[in-house]
């Protein structure tokens, strides 16, 4: 036998039936039925953001389905029955879904600030002061920034501060970074440059020459003399390595240029200056008259107590000993072959010999 019970409560419980037949009776307890069995709540919805970072009108619009009566929940607080929720800041929030038979859905929401440096530039400007001379560290930078507001400045990256200002600085390369309150930033470059310690300073330069014998080791000697700039100076001689004392010697006769330089590095030139030839010496041009007069005749290579050109002056300084012992002496042979000088031509050749046989004197 089937019997049906109706208008009971709709929700679980326990119920007793008691069965009357005649004077008989029968009681027992039915199995409660799980109102939510085959009930699933689908919970999804919309979000809306905050519209600026830190402000609390972001909203969420639950959408539900799968049963009716419902009320929601946010983050286990009360429950309501509208399916929006609203004055919400970024953050992540947990959505229940309940019918009247307290059979429910969840959902979980994630609401974000947007990117408070979307389509910011933050551009920044700088006055600079170069340092007031070489190595001196009293430069400054003063920065500005556009494009957004409450700007704070940092030279090295990491420390901030409201003002734009940076002072003793050498000089170098310096990065400036603005940030706003929102924390976008903008970086540039500025570059510190000490001054020219040359700029207006003219370093002149004089010389003094001493001139070198073309047939003796080179004696020629420059000495320079520089003023203006900052001393000391050191002195370089045709493109040669720079030198502290002035003086160079030991030159041959030719042109020479010479730069002078100061402690800074600044320069002066002089060019052109001639290390002459010394002029030949009156008791070697006595010498040089007598050969040329009497032995051209000589210069006969095949003649091994000859053969040298008298007219060439440096010949008649390094054959001294040939010409005295031929000219004066007669030895092996006398020069010229028709036969000794006259005694006056001699005492000019033995003259110059005691003196030294240079072709300066």
């Amino acid at each position: 036998m089937k019997i049906n019970f109706t208008s009971l409560a709709g929700v679980a419980a326990l119920y007793l039936f008691i069965f009357m037949f005649g004077s008989c009776s029968k009681s027992g307890t039915p199995t409660p039925v799980n109102p939510c069995s085959g009930v699933t709540i689908t919970v999804n919805g919309s979000i809306t953001n905050p519209t600026v970072p830190g402000i609390s009108d972001g909203k969420i619009t639950v959408t539900a389905s799968g049963s009716s009566s419902l009320t929601y929940n946010l983050n286990g607080g009360t429950f309501q029955t509208s399916p929006i929720f609203t004055g919400l800041a970024a953050g992540t929030y947990n959505v229940i879904v309940k019918n009247d038979n307290g059979c429910s859905g969840s959902n979980t929401f994630v609401l974000t600030d947007p990117n408070p440096c979307a389509g910011v530039i933050i551009v920044l400007n700088a006055t600079i002061v170069n340092p007031s001379s070489a190595g001196a560290s009293d430069g400054s930078i003063v920065a500005t920034a556009t494009g957004s507001t409450g700007f704070t400045f940092s030279i090295d990256g990491v420390n901030f501060q409201s003002s734009g200002t940076f002072n003793n600085l050498s000089a170098g390369n310096y990065t400036i970074t603005a940030k706003d309150v929102n924390g976008c930033s903008g970086s540039d470059n500025f570059n510190l440059a000490d001054p020219n310690p040359c700029s207006g300073v003219t370093i002149n330069v004089s010389s003094s020459v001493v001139g070198t014998d073309p047939c003796g080791t080179p004696a020629g000697k420059i000495t320079l003399n520089a003023s203006g700039g900052v001393p000391p100076y050191t002195y370089q001689l045709n493109g040669g390595s720079f030198q502290t004392s002035n003086i160079f010697s030991n030159l041959p006769n030719g042109s020479y240029n010479v730069v002078v330089k100061d402690q800074n590095g600044c320069t002066g030139t002089a060019t052109n200056i001639l290390v002459p030839e010394l002029s030949a010496g009156p008791l070697f041009s006595q010498v040089r008259n007598v050969l040329q007069n009497n032995c051209v005749s000589c210069h006969n290579p095949a003649n091994s107590n000859g053969g040298m050109n008298w007219t060439v002056d440096c010949n008649i300084v390094q054959f001294s000993n040939r010409i005295f012992e031929r000219a004066v002496n007669g030895n092996p042979s006398p020069m010229p072959p028709t036969g000794l000088l006259p005694v006056s031509e001699r005492q000019k050749i033995i003259d110059w010999i005691n003196a030294g046989a240079k072709y300066t004197d």
